[in-house]
């Protein structure tokens, strides 16, 4: 439902507490307690038919009792009962309720799931939206909100904080109090049985009372609908993620070793990176980070120069640079010359830069400002050690002088107690983050460029097309289908290879043979030196039963290999069913790479891809990186980059560097594979040899099953959906109609600039004379899968120009979507509204949408009429002063 009527949670001007209670420590009093204790300026109405009066206010027998209508109600009452206050709440025009209790949850055919399902039912006609059940409840304490159970009040602030866990709620909210750290919204979402992370992030994204989102998380049910807000939301704000269960749970049965490696907490960091959101490992680290990305400035790398008094604090952070995967900036000869002419003749002469012991302000300050200067310093971390020469104040005054006007990231680690507190205290005004230990400090450093990795990745947005390059997908699905009506889920390898050679995919010849002797025949024809192998459904890892022999050389050696293979075979597995051998010319690529691509589907993000270090020996050395499909080059290569065999791809000594375009390549290949073919439900690429001259799979293995739906539609997020693209022609010229992309930003601020003012007020509501940064990447930035903008484009001598553009926004039932529309001011009565809304309508339609829905000002008389021309029915709106545009699709 994302945030229809949430604003009644999070912002009720009045408040039923059912099952308020006088019995000391049970949860009715408790809450009925902290709500008369903050500081909310409405109505308070305890529900219990046991009290006349409680903490002198009036207690009301039923819901249908209350004197008026509360915007939200807080249930504390047996589970039994619940479903019945639900219906009669809906009935009354209650729209929001924070359901404490537990007991509404459990297995299919439980009383708890019978109870759960009943209480969602009683809900939804009146879209009644409901916090847990099993929740501590929310905080707002920007209007005194404490509707919860909870030991104490959250502290006003921009912080929100969000969590699955009932026990973090609390524990954090003690430690955010000792700490001074506010909060604008404190939610406990229990067992998420409606309002879930997606909604709380869609409401977030734009609550201008939040500037940082804090999510303690444990599991994610409805994966498209968490990834669609969650990318929202990070374009708007740091989103910053504790996730638990770090820890395997025990290997899963799998027919490959991708299924085996991809474990459920590497594809939660693949969906949390690619969400544009940061992950760390701690609440202590949640809270740093907030610190840090709220003072950090755009980066442009991770090159980082350390200045300091003390050597052994330069080590440390040193290390843990290293250790965290980080870059230690080289300093230019221009900058060791200008540190010569301020600092000591005994410095290192070297990063870190340690300007002594005895180093006053002045000197921080002058070596700093020559620091700054550097190109190849991206950010640097100043750090001071007591001395008895030198006041910390003294040196923190220095550096924060030193920093003003910089556009470079500056951190700061000032080591000692309470007594660095005013300079530390100092440094913070100037917004330079601080931090209490080298380490800490670098791991603050480290934030920052995973954070700016993440917002990197966010603008990125593969195509359902992969350019010019057409795939032989009928072929490919033909062998599939031919698999599963015989009964088969698991292909034969050549079958696999052929699968992936119809994707561009280079793979090695492989013939079949059903006998001994065939194989030897094969093997001649071929040419020696050959690969043979066993080729049997029921061994997933053919090396496993000694069933691969390499660069035999003759016929005789052919019979006597597959002679040996078949008999290890039937002593080792003796059910197993024989089908017979491959054959394959041997692949002579020296000093090549072996690598593994691979793909499964997690039971929640759906497809993700692997990518790492190949071999037989490939879960034993465990290099992978993983990543959520769709991919394009860009985020192939970042994938490629998260593996430490990517070191080894860029040569050493004696090796050339790789290919690495092409191993990208069939990355990128794999996620179109995913998309075109449902049935794809496992593969493996092991090995996938790379070197300089390109890449070679030798072995494939691909698990399939029946489709339930399109491949794309199993993605946790939508490709850019390139097949809505369309010319048509225009006044004699050819116009271009296609769905908004990130790189549009430019034409979208020409095209702004070129509305007449008016223009902009009917379609915005209000004066604008430029796009803030923010709203541009709104506009363009889009989620395909609940909003899409369509833009009219024409290219004039090469040059590309927007002339309109149709948006709808969804909400995720998809039940209803609003629109808008606006063409050039100069360009307006030449049916380009016409032409973008019936693109627009089309597209609704094809989606399911129910219903078109708009608003615009009355005086609008254009978008009126074409309105109108289009079916909409019209009706003014005397509450909001708009006129209301309305379209049935169904």
């Amino acid at each position: 439902m994302s945030t229809r009527n949430l604003e009644y949670l999070f912002q009720p001007k009045s408040v039923a507490v059912i099952g308020a209670s006088e019995r000391p420590h049970s949860v009715g009093a408790t809450v009925f307690r902290n709500l008369l204790d903050g500081d909310f300026r409405g109505p308070v109405y305890p529900v219990n038919p046991k009290y006349r009066m409680l903490a002198g206010c009036e207690v009301f027998h039923r819901v249908s009792h209350l004197p008026g209508v509360p915007d939200l109600a807080v249930i504390c009452t047996p589970p039994a009962t619940v479903p019945g206050l639900i219906e009669e709440l809906g009935a009354l025009g209650c729209r929001a309720a924070v359901v404490l209790t537990a007991g509404l949850n459990g297995q299919n055919g439980s009383e708890g799931a019978r109870l759960r399902h009943a209480m969602l039912a009683a809900a939804q006609p009146y879209l009644l939206r409901i916090l847990g059940p099993n929740c501590v409840g929310l905080l707002a304490p920007g209007i005194g909100l404490n509707a919860s159970f909870a030991h104490m009040a959250a502290l006003p602030g921009k912080l929100a904080f969000v969590s699955q866990s009932g026990a973090m709620v609390t524990g954090v909210l003690d430690w955010a109090h000792s700490r001074n750290i506010g909060f604008s919204r404190f939610i406990s979402l229990g067992d998420s049985a409606d309002v879930d992370f997606g909604d709380i992030l869609d409401y977030l994204a734009s609550d201008s009372e939040t500037h940082a989102i804090l999510l303690y998380m444990e599991d994610v049910r409805a994966a498209r609908k968490f990834m669609s807000a969650a990318r929202v939301a990070a374009r708007a704000k740091p989103v910053i993620v504790v996730k638990a269960g770090r820890m395997a749970e025990g290997a899963r049965a799998a027919s490959s070793h991708t299924g085996a490696m991809a474990g459920a907490d590497d594809v939660y960091d693949a969906a949390i990176r690619r969400a544009g959101m940061l992950r760390v490992q701690t609440t202590e680290e949640l809270f740093d980070a907030v610190e840090t990305l709220a003072c950090a400035r755009p980066l442009n790398g991770e090159r980082l120069a350390i200045l300091t008094n003390g050597g052994g604090p330069g080590v440390l952070a040193t290390d843990a640079l290293v250790a965290g995967g980080g870059k230690l900036a080289e300093l230019s000869p221009a900058t060791l010359e200008q540190l010569d002419q301020v600092l000591p003749a005994a410095w290192p002469h070297a990063n870190p830069i340690d300007i002594i012991g005895d180093a006053p302000g002045e000197r921080y300050a002058a070596a700093l400002g020559v620091l700054l200067k550097d190109e190849g310093v991206d950010a640097v971390l100043v750090m001071h050690a007591p001395t008895a020469i030198v006041p910390g104040t003294e040196v923190a005054a220095g550096v924060a002088a030193a920093a003003q006007g910089s556009s470079r990231n500056i951190l700061s680690c000032w080591l000692g107690g309470e007594g660095m507190a005013p300079a530390r205290r100092l440094l913070a005004e100037a917004g330079i983050p601080g931090y209490g230990t080298p380490e800490n400090a670098v791991s603050g450093f480290l934030q920052m460029v995973r954070y700016r990795d993440a917002q990197r990745l966010l603008m990125e947005v593969p195509s359902s097309r992969a350019g010019d390059f057409q795939p032989e997908r009928d072929k490919a699905l033909a062998i599939i289908q031919d698999a599963l009506l015989c009964g088969r889920n698991v292909l034969t390898e050549p079958e696999a290879k052929t699968v992936l050679s119809c994707y561009g995919i280079p793979v090695v010849e492989t013939a079949i043979a059903d006998r001994v002797e065939a194989a030897a025949m094969l093997a001649e024809r071929i040419g020696f030196p050959v690969a043979v192998k066993i080729l049997s459904p029921d061994v997933t890892h053919k090396s496993d039963v000694g069933g691969v022999a390499l660069d035999l050389e003759s016929a005789d050696a052919v019979r006597s290999a597959a002679q040996a293979m078949r008999e290890r075979l039937h002593a080792m597995r003796p059910g197993a069913h024989m089908r017979g051998f491959t054959v394959q010319r041997m692949a002579r690529r020296p000093g090549a790479l072996e690598l593994i691509v691979g793909a499964a589907s997690d039971p929640v993000f759906g497809p993700v891809l692997l990518f790492g270090q190949g071999g037989t020996a490939v879960e034993t050395i465990g290099d992978r990186a993983l990543a959520l499909p769709p991919l394009n080059t860009v985020l192939a290569r970042d994938m490629v980059g998260r593996t430490r065999v990517s070191r080894l791809l860029a040569g050493y000594r004696d090796h050339l560097p790789a290919n690495v375009d092409a191993v990208c390549e069939v990355l990128v290949r794999i996620s179109l594979l995913l998309a075109d073919l449902p049935e794809v439900v496992e593969l493996d690429i092991n090995p996938l040899l790379a070197d300089q001259d390109g890449v070679l799979a030798l072995d494939a293995r691909m698990r399939v099953a029946a489709a339930s739906r399109p491949g794309a539609e199993r993605f946790a997020i939508r490709p850019y959906p390139a097949e809505l693209e369309e010319c048509v022609g225009w006044e004699g010229r050819e116009l271009t109609l296609r769905p908004i992309r990130p790189e549009d930003a430019p034409l979208h601020v020409a095209f702004f600039k070129s509305l007449d003012p008016e223009d902009v007020r009917f379609r915005m509501f209000t004066r604008m004379s430029e796009l803030p940064p923010s709203q541009l990447a709104r506009l363009t930035q889009i989620d395909y899968d609940r909003e899409m903008a369509f833009i009219a484009t024409v290219s004039t001598g090469g040059v590309a120009e927007t002339l309109g553009v149709a948006r709808a926004v969804a909400d995720p039932d998809n039940v209803s979507a609003e629109f808008a529309v606006i063409v050039r001011s100069d360009l307006k009565g030449h049916g380009l509204g016409a032409i973008l809304m019936e693109k627009l309508i089309r597209y609704c339609r094809s989606r399911g949408t129910r219903e078109l829905v708009g608003d615009a000002l009355p005086h609008n008389h254009r978008v009126l009429q074409l309105a109108r021309r289009l079916g909409f029915t019209v009706t003014p709106n005397t509450a909001s002063g708009t006129t209301r545009m309305r379209l049935p699709l169904a």
